[in-house]
């Protein structure tokens, strides 16, 4: 085990939830969403099969939840093969060094998130200045440390292919952050979007406690780039997915996910690029 495993120095529990806390669905026969307090973790294998991956680790202090839905779906001491990281943001990396070390697997991540997960560099802060509603204003106090997986990090395969999901081919959906990743099956259209887009409007604490179902651009406190966020929405869309979990809100699917993905591409700028907010008017100053 390597002994650099650590989280940020900024770590700590953050007191935020929702309806949705602690319950899972089953999307696919083979693909199962949690919610950990505010945020989705995936589970991709069959259930009670040992042919099983992670996709993103929750929040700080959440490992004993999932090692718990773990070993309902697949077993009693079961372990994935893998660990898959959409991106590194501390609420998809909140339980991932716990996780590391209480099952010794390696971990994937595009080579652009690796600064964020092997100590080198931070995020940038949150922007509490952004056009939202109260979790927008809260968010200086999320962790931007990087965490350190040493060893266990590597980067996701060059040609597209994900490690133990054959079907599955990543996607690059920078915007939110630089390395962000979806997962694509064209096979049956399954879409795991991570924050590429989002169910619920994440920036307002009302609808992220109550969970409601509305389609919106990446949560804007953390999304640094809104063009490359625009053309990775873009792309997503053009695979006709028929089915999608995301980071935030529930799963979408056929025809509202179809009209949704359109709307959202045509109407960008107004449904997910704020008014103001200082990732926005960087360009401006």
């Amino acid at each position: 085990m390597d002994s650099q495993l650590s989280n940020g120095e900024d770590y700590k529990y953050i007191m935020a939830t929702s309806i949705g806390s602690g319950k899972g669905i089953e999307v696919l026969p083979d693909l199962y969403c949690h919610t950990i307090q505010i945020v989705n973790i995936v589970l991709v294998g069959h259930p009670n099969s040992k042919d099983f991956v992670l996709i993103d680790t929750g929040m700080p202090y959440s490992a004993e939840k999932i090692l718990a839905v773990v070993e309902e779906r697949f077993g009693v001491d079961s372990r994935p093969k893998a660990i898959i990281l959409t991106h590194g943001h501390f609420d998809h990396v909140g339980a991932v060094i716990e996780l590391v070390k209480h099952w010794d697997v390696p971990v994937y991540a595009h080579e652009l998130e690796l600064p964020f997960l092997t100590g080198v560099s931070s995020y940038p802060d949150p922007d509490t200045s952004v056009e939202g509603g109260m979790i927008a204003k809260m968010s200086s106090i999320f962790p931007t440390d990087p965490v350190q997986l040493g060893s266990h990090i590597k980067s996701l395969p060059s040609d597209g292919s994900v490690p133990f999901l054959p079907e599955f081919k990543w996607i690059h959906t920078p915007g939110h952050s630089p390395g962000h990743v979806s997962f694509f099956r064209e096979k049956d259209g399954a879409l795991i979007a991570g924050d590429a887009f989002v169910t619920v409007k994440q920036e307002y604490l009302y609808k992220v406690f109550t969970q409601e179902q509305e389609i919106s651009g990446p949560p804007r406190y953390l999304t640094t780039d809104w063009d490359a966020a625009l053309e990775s929405v873009i792309k997503l869309e053009a695979l006709q997915p028929t089915v999608a979990i995301t980071g935030h809100g529930l799963p979408m699917e056929r025809e509202l996910l179809a009209n949704s993905l359109k709307k959202l591409v045509n109407e960008f700028e107004h449904i997910a690029i704020p008014d103001y907010g200082k990732f926005v008017d960087k360009d401006t100053d």
